[in-house]
């Protein structure tokens, strides 16, 4: 039996690398399920891996992306034969293993096929692996944010637009960043409820001008490094920077007693590494916020696995708002 999908067995230009064709299906194994994709998300952390940006290509051939969903076709021994017909969305299916989403049909630990809402349909499961997983996360992974004031920079980004929404679901108040008319729209209508144009206008001015010089509780941080010092000095007591990148400035330097004096919590976290505990209260806690239907989706475009390779150069030249999506 064979499927469709996309792979490559060298790093280099998506158009040079990636293939489409047929390859054998995959057998499903115990403790796993067999996943009929509908849909495979495309991230930065994709297009990186194929690049080369993260390494020498681990396995000699490598379906790409870690996010997508589907239907559970087959089980392995061990799973319960009620999850075949059941719709699902996929976490870490790239991540140290060389067959990801990019294809007909996948096999995949249990665990990993986690259960998609009847509201969220397989476009938008397919950006819940990393995108809304990394932003629920960076909001929730110290509890209630109710009554909170939070910073989301970056606010029109992938990561930034979830963080957005479920900032406000859990009950904050969010202030957001963005870098033009266009992104603030886009935040906009994620409910933040201050936008700063970070080209126009001193984050840290108005910021306190905001909260009347309080500060911010906590900060969901796309940018550490080239951020720090605006969000340094509009931090209050008890504050925790939330950061998933610092791409401009990978080795920033700390005012280290200006945090400490502050009782700051630095969290750093990749998603791709959450533990057990903390994937547990994301995966149910993301379920649940999709379910309540307070959840919207960006999704930039929707594109034929054949032409994926055209999906990776769009992510690349990061010329689109929202999520870039597969289509099975």
């Amino acid at each position: 039996m064979t499927m469709k999908a996309v792979w490559y067995e060298a790093t280099g230009t998506a158009e040079d690398v990636l293939q489409f064709g047929e390859m054998s299906s995959p057998d499903v194994g115990a403790g796993e399920v067999l996943v009929r994709m509908k849909t495979s998300g495309v991230n930065p952390s994709d297009v990186k891996s194929r690049a080369g940006m993260r390494g020498p290509i681990p396995f000699p051939r490598v379906i790409p992306h870690s996010d997508g969903a589907g239907i559970i076709e087959a089980v392995g021994e061990g799973i319960d034969s009620s999850r075949i017909g059941q719709r699902v969305w996929i976490w870490n299916a790239a991540w140290r293993r060389a067959f990801g989403t990019c294809s007909e049909l996948l096999a995949i630990p249990s665990a990993q096929a986690v259960p998609l809402p009847d509201n969220t349909g397989f476009d938008a499961g397919a950006c819940l692996g990393i995108p809304a997983s990394t932003a629920y996360h960076g909001v929730f992974s110290d509890g209630s944010v109710e009554g909170q004031t939070i910073l989301v920079t970056g606010g029109a980004g992938a990561v930034g637009h979830y963080a957005i929404q479920l900032a406000k679901y859990g009950g904050a108040h969010v202030i957001t960043t963005v870098s033009g008319d266009a992104k603030a729209a886009h935040a906009k209508s994620a409910g933040a409820e201050h936008i700063i144009n970070y080209k126009t206008e001193s984050v840290t001015d108005k910021i306190n001008d905001l909260t009347g010089g309080a500060g911010v509780d906590r900060v969901i941080e796309v940018e550490f490094g080239g951020n720090l010092s605006d969000v340094a000095p509009v931090l209050k007591a008890g504050a925790v920077i939330a950061t998933y990148g610092s791409m401009a400035d990978p080795k920033p330097s700390l005012p280290f007693y200006d945090l400490m004096f502050k009782n700051v919590t630095l969290k750093m976290y990749l998603v791709y590494l959450l533990s057990d505990a903390a994937r547990k209260q994301t995966v149910e806690g993301l379920n649940a916020a999709l379910a309540s239907g307070k959840i919207s989706h960006a999704i930039a475009k929707r594109i034929p696995l054949k032409d994926t390779a055209k999906a990776h150069e769009i992510v690349e030249a990061a010329s689109e708002m929202g999520n870039i999506v597969i289509d099975i």
